[in-house]
């Protein structure tokens, strides 16, 4: 089972964020003896690799922290995001962590599975995420978009540290999550109404 919260929380991880836990786990794996990644993963603690992914990830942070850039950007992570998290979920639910020491009775016979499952997640939080950042930025006028961005990479950084170290804590993460959903899909069904309520206003005055 932690098996499984670990790789959940690295795939929500990357629905925020494509890079951070990709590049968590391979500095850790690197520098650390926090994760052990098998022999299949080892590309992720490659300099070269935390290179290209440091890179990537300061090109990520300053674009979703800018108004309309961040919607261009979050479209083309449609296709990122969900590629990270099924590699995020595969590479840690198959690693050895100071809480996982049997990793290869996980998903064993079906290694396919935890990528897919790592897809879907990292799909559907990135989906919320996409979903929520329209909302913020026409209630703040485009002001609130550096704060949600700047608290969905330190909820990146706070999910993929706690799923590779004490991954239980995984579950109240899935638990903010499904209720910022929520939030998000109230507020964008409220919002339609406003509009059409301004729509037959401006048609019964107009």
């Amino acid at each position: 089972m932690l098996e499984a919260l670990t790789g959940t929380g690295l795939a929500a991880s990357a629905g925020l964020n494509a890079y951070i836990p990709l590049l968590t786990m391979g500095l850790l794996a690197r520098y650390t003896d926090a994760i052990e990644l098998p022999a299949g993963w080892a590309w992720v603690s490659n300099g070269w690799t935390l290179t290209i992914l440091a890179v990537l990830l300061a090109i990520e942070v300053v674009a979703d922290k800018v108004p309309v850039v961040d919607h261009v950007n979050d479209v083309v992570q449609t296709f990122v995001r969900p590629t990270a998290g099924g590699l995020a979920f595969g590479a840690g639910s198959s690693s050895e962590t100071v809480t996982v020491a049997d990793p290869g009775a996980f998903f064993s016979s079906n290694q396919w599975v935890p990528i897919a499952a790592g897809v879907v997640i990292a799909l559907c939080v990135h989906g919320v995420k996409s979903a929520s950042r329209p909302v913020v930025n026409a209630t703040t006028g485009g002001l609130g978009a550096p704060v949600a961005s700047t608290a969905e990479d330190i909820g990146s950084v706070v999910m993929s540290v706690l799923a590779i170290v004490l991954p239980v804590l995984v579950l109240i993460g899935l638990g903010v999550f499904v209720c910022a959903a929520i939030w998000v899909v109230r507020r964008r069904r409220r919002r339609k109404r406003e509009r059409i309520g301004s729509v037959e206003t401006r048609h019964l005055f107009g």
